[in-house]
């Protein structure tokens, strides 16, 4: 009901709009309001599309897009609103049957009145914007998600105005090209070859993609699938090993998925990309996935970890085709639910196939820090956001869609059970195939199939941000429990209830003691726990599935800092150093008593997730919560105890993971000058054998500590390096570890300019390099400009680029002045677009969080 009345009110307003009030539909970027007025006056849409794609990055690319549509016949003052947000000088000419057809460029819209209703076929000749493009020397790739596509072409660029594609490119003759449809024919003419491709099905405009240049490729064919691999490795070998794994992979979710949803793949085809330095790990686009290569091209010394997760984002990108593809929201503030349906179905998919892994363990390790990293901050947002213009679409992205959502899911399918979400998915996706829908709309769907009232658990759990505070209250009497209470309250003093399933453990010398509970009330008392013998520790979120800020009594607390790597079972002691991390950052437990537990467990535990994540919190500790002079103190002990640790480790995977917190930790100058004899291979480390890229993040960390030789050891890593683009893409990275102040000074502000940050991924480690807390004095200046970029940021990167922006800037940074510059920013800013202030306040927490507790 609600969104029908915006839909009226759109009418309403366009009515009036060319007496009273234009602005209302082209203002910059897509507003709902003119995303309503299109999806209700425009159907039956298809695009053809002819590109002409130079080998010279100095000549534009020239386009043709012929728009084939239906105008409604109860529109109003009917008008065509076209978005392309470039130049004016870049639209050639608008026509219509071979006639010039008026139009207007108002706010990078291509506007056209007096053109009646019924069926239109309109020819726009253009340049095409390159800043989507990611046009490189002799490859280019479409990067379209969330509103890119018109920073390219001129199209209807929003979720809910599906249409068929049919492309051509003329490319030079050794190029090959890949795009969403079935290639048709390839016609070659002097240096040029025409690939002219299938029409697509239905797929929104962030879906519509292409590759083109110089790529190799391997085909297979799985039980009558045929796929198709294009990338621009050299190394056979590292091809030839990976390639069978990648394709079976593919064929397996494939299998899994249409037996899930009861659906045959929706698409075409079935092809995919893999791509230098992509800016994610993957992109759904139907028939024509792309992949960082590194993602799925693994090392020989890859970690039991990395084989899943590539497992895993192969399964999620599969996923999208049904999740995403074949349903796809109505409008961005739900492009939360493709990303946690591909989430959720790839855990499905990759957890049997690695029988070996604690997957509930995997569960909490992956999802519960990043979720509460942000649920924790003063910038906290819901699931779902409301989103006025699809230019902010960008900034709806982060830990809680692709951590906390996942959360959620799970705790919706315990709640209804795994038989009736199935049932409501296959019917959901059946309903609104090739079309889109909402959340509220499968919230509608499993409520009808459920006793439960999901509204209300949605309102709370997808519309609201944050996360309960839960803590228990003890009674004690004669030696034995009394009452024991399990209390919700909320820090937003919104008083809400986050209805869910635990478990809290009571633990005694020799047992356990699991009780599960329905957190439902602000208050539930635990009745299984009366009379039982006091506990050594209440462990109120012992089972994984429970989310929140779980408080430990004092009791608790000081046992398991004792206890800890005692506890008997790995998901158990995941938890514990979950919980125990917040008592960290609230101030419960000191850095230093956190860190020498960290030591403690790392000498016992066995569990390869559990050694990760105790790695993880152990390195955050040493750089963000020590100080400079407590790291000298301990550097020796640690580098001593990583060196030992790596050597006796059983496994490679183990292997590698201490030996990267070796590397990233070492500050003597014993420590520095044995990375160094890795480095240029006079010694070598039993069990392990290292890569290029391993040897190239070598030279970077030495590079940082050594200055007097940084300029040589980048150098001749630099001649060691064979593959052209992992070449360019270290050049662009090397001034970065100048040892030369001004150097450094001088890359960085070559950053402002916007073609600077075509290749992300380089610019994010540059800056991570440049804001390394080893130089994080010398780096304060770049603070305050790197914030003063931010809108600019957002406005011309893709969707992550500004949270990993102020991630690579704030990160290396603990100090109180630090801290304060982003304060006076905010401070000085109490406008600032409110979705970037929470990404500065998210990103901030830790700094703020350190700068604190290093002033006490």
């Amino acid at each position: 009901m609600y969104r029908l009345l915006l839909t009226l009110i759109a009418l309403a307003i366009a009515s009036c709009a060319q007496t009273e009030n234009k602005s209302v539909l082209y203002d910059q970027g897509v507003s709902w309001d003119l995303a309503e007025y299109r999806s209700s006056t425009l159907s039956d849409l298809a695009y053809d599309i002819h590109l002409q794609i130079p080998s010279r990055l100095d000549v534009a690319i020239q386009g043709v897009t012929t728009f084939h549509f239906t105008l409604s016949e109860s529109t109003p003052d009917p008008q065509v609103i076209i978005d392309f947000n470039q130049p004016a000088s870049s639209v050639l000419s608008v026509s219509k049957e071979g006639q010039p057809v008026p139009f207007e460029l108002i706010n990078n819209h291509i506007v056209i009145t007096g053109i009646q209703p019924g069926r239109h076929a309109i020819e726009v000749a253009y340049i095409a914007g390159e800043s989507s493009l990611n046009r490189n020397d002799d490859y280019l790739y479409t990067l379209f998600v969330p509103d890119r596509a018109s920073f390219a072409l001129p199209l209807f660029d929003q979720p809910n105005l599906k249409a068929r594609y049919r492309l051509t490119l003329d490319i030079p003759t050794d190029w090959t090209a890949v795009a969403n449809g079935p290639l048709e024919e390839r016609i070659e003419s002097d240096e040029t070859a025409t690939y002219s491709f299938k029409e697509t099905a239905p797929i929104s405009t962030y879906l519509f993609s292409f590759a083109a240049g110089i790529f190799q490729s391997e085909t297979t064919e799985r039980n009558g699938r045929h796929m198709t691999m294009y990338h621009r490795e050299t190394d056979a070998e590292k091809v030839a090993r990976n390639a069978d794994v990648i394709f079976n992979l593919h064929y397996e979710a494939l299998e899994w998925l249409e037996d899930y949803t009861g659906i045959d793949y929706p698409f075409d085809k079935f092809d995919f990309v893999l791509i230098p330095s992509f800016q994610y790990g993957g992109m759904e686009h139907p028939g024509a996935i792309l992949y960082r290569a590194s993602s799925l091209f693994l090392e020989s010394s890859a970690t039991q970890n990395q084989y899943l997760g590539r497992a895993s984002l192969i399964a999620h990108e599969t996923a999208h085709m049904w999740f995403g593809d074949l349903v796809t929201m109505n409008w961005f503030d739900d492009v939360w639910t493709k990303e946690v349906f591909a989430n959720f179905m790839a855990a499905k998919i990759a957890n049997p196939t690695f029988p070996d892994i604690n997957h509930e363990l995997r569960f909490l390790l992956r999802h519960y820090p990043g979720a509460y990293g942000i649920d924790r901050t003063l910038g906290a947002n819901p699931i779902q956001q409301p989103l006025e213009n699809l230019q902010m679409a960008g900034t709806l992205y982060g830990p809680i869609i692709y951590q906390k959502a996942p959360i959620v899911m799970r705790q919706l399918e315990f709640l209804i059970g795994e038989e009736t979400l199935q049932k409501g998915l296959q019917q959901y996706l059946n309903e609104y195939g090739f079309a889109n829908a909402t959340w509220d709309n499968l919230i509608a769907i499993l409520d009808d199939l459920s006793p439960e009232d999901l509204k209300s658990w949605s309102s709370t759990w997808i519309k609201e941000p944050g996360r309960p505070h839960i803590q228990t209250q003890l009674t004690i009497e004669d030696d034995a429990i009394e009452q024991l209470l399990l209390v919700q309250s909320d820090a937003w003093d919104k008083k809400r209830i986050w209805n869910q399933q635990l478990t809290v453990t009571l633990g005694y010398p020799d047992s356990m003691q699991h009780i599960p509970v329905q957190l439902d009330d602000p208050s539930v008392e635990l009745e299984q726990a009366k009379r039982q013998p006091v506990p050594d520790f209440i462990l109120p979120h012992s089972k994984g599935i429970g989310y929140g800020l779980f408080t430990l009594d004092p009791k608790s607390r000081a046992y398991l800092l004792e206890n800890l790597h005692n506890l008997p079972a790995p998901l158990t002691r995941g938890i514990a150093w979950l919980t125990l991390w917040d008592e960290v950052l609230y101030q419960h437990v000191s850095p230093a008593s956190f860190y020498e537990l960290a030591l403690r467990s790392l000498a016992t535990e066995t569990d390869e997730l559990n050694i990760q994540r105790i790695l993880n919190y152990l390195t955050a500790t040493y750089w963000r919560f020590l100080t400079h002079n407590e790291r000298i103190q301990v550097a020796p002990e640690l580098e001593v105890f990583l060196w030992e640790k790596l050597n006796a480790a059983p496994s490679t995977s183990l292997k590698v993971a201490f030996f990267n917190a070796y590397k990233e930790a070492v500050l003597t100058t014993q420590g520095t000058e044995q990375l160094h004899a890795i480095w240029n291979k006079s010694q070598s480390v039993d069990g392990l054998t290292f890569s290029e890229r391993d040897f190239t993040s070598m030279a970077f960390e030495l590079a940082l500590r050594n200055e007097e030789a940084a300029g040589e050891i980048l150098e001749t890593q630099l001649e060691r390096i064979s593959n052209p683009d992992r070449q360019t893409r270290f050049a662009f990275i090397q001034p970065a570890l100048s040892p030369d102040q001004g150097e450094r000074d001088t890359f960085f502000a070559s950053l402002k300019e916007v073609d600077n940050r075509s290749h992300e991924p380089w610019v994010l480690e540059a800056l991570s390099y440049l804001n390394h807390p080893l130089r994080a004095e010398q780096s304060i200046h770049y603070l305050r400009p790197s914030l003063d970029l931010l809108e600019e940021i957002q406005r011309s990167g893709d969707i992550f680029f500004p949270q990993r922006w102020l991630g690579a800037t704030l990160d290396g940074h603990q100090s109180p002045e630090a801290a304060s510059i982003v304060q006076a920013f905010l401070d000085e800013h109490p406008n600032y677009p409110y979705r970037l202030k929470n990404k500065i306040l998210q990103s901030a927490d830790g700094l703020f969080r350190a700068a604190e507790i290093i002033q006490q």
